[in-house]
């Protein structure tokens, strides 16, 4: 009998999280701060094991949560970004763009590697930190696609499979 392959779907009230941002659209252009309530899929194809399993589902899920978690309640400022200065001063974190200097208290402010915070970059970055992972590098899993919603009918989709690697 060949491998038989199966397509798992991660879909959770619990894979959400609550943040702050500004999407930057130029170096002078960029929105003002405000908040999504954003939601994370994960969608996996891997070979069914002789028990019957293709992988333990909460080795993702509990990933995807502990991600998801990371980024709540928090305003998230783009490390990578080439029109917003980050530095630490005085107690704060402060965001300078465009001769605007926004001053943030250190506890409420995640500073992500990313270009932008937007759902684009966000679902790249679900996707790479989870591949890799050493619990999930250990998975037989073959292809997975991550997405992320900023609210309804809005998502980015980012895709990995082995054939890639």
């Amino acid at each position: 009998m060949s491998e038989r392959i199966t397509t798992i779907q991660l879909q959770k009230d619990y894979l959400h999280f609550s943040a702050a941002h500004f999407t930057i659209f130029s170096s002078t252009e960029r929105e003002n701060l405000h908040g999504h309530n954003f939601f994370v899929e994960a969608t996996l194809e891997g070979p069914i094991g002789s028990e019957g399993l293709c992988f333990d589902y909460n080795e993702v899920k509990d990933r995807l949560n502990a991600l998801c978690i990371s980024l709540d309640e928090l305003v998230l400022l783009p490390e990578l970004s080439p029109h917003l200065k980050i530095e630490h001063a005085d107690d704060y974190i402060y965001a300078t763009f465009n001769g605007e200097k926004l001053p943030f208290l250190p506890r409420d402010v995640k500073i992500v590697p990313l270009r932008n915070i937007t759902i684009e970059e966000l679902s790249c970055w679900f996707l790479e930190t989870l591949i890799s992972d050493q619990g999930f590098k250990a998975l037989r899993i073959y292809k997975l696609k991550v997405r992320v919603s900023s609210g309804p009918g809005q998502w980015a989709t980012s895709e990995w499979s082995i054939d890639n690697v």
